[in-house]
């Protein structure tokens, strides 16, 4: 697992271990990037099955209600079967553009 922060941005990228794995250790984490939006990168795994992207869904749920973003980034699962609660896009340009999207939302009190 791979930490990087970009202001006020932290994006995980998972290399080798499972989906699981990473789950748990972001939950462990939590708190050192609790007041970031949070980018998960999973382009580095090989396909992604729904039952894995739905383990975010909690961190996912949690990290939103305290009005910050959390994307996944994969291109290894179908995101049209993703739940709409958790955010899934194919690549790390359109992450940033969705959180920039969010934190004009959020500014203008949606």
């Amino acid at each position: 697992m791979i930490f990087d922060k970009t202001g006020n941005t932290s994006i995980i990228t998972q290399e080798k271990a499972s989906v699981i794995e990473l789950v748990k250790k972001i939950d462990v984490l939590y708190e050192r990037f609790k007041n970031d939006n949070i980018i998960v990168c999973l382009t580095s795994l090989n396909k992604i099955p729904l039952e894995q992207i739905v383990e975010f869904l909690q961190i996912s749920n949690m990290h939103r209600a305290s009005k910050l973003s959390f994307v996944i980034v994969t291109n290894k699962t179908d995101i049209n079967e993703t739940p709409d609660e958790i955010v899934v896009v194919p690549t790390l340009q359109e992450a940033h553009d969705i959180i920039e999207m969010e934190e004009i939302e959020r500014d203008l009190g949606f």
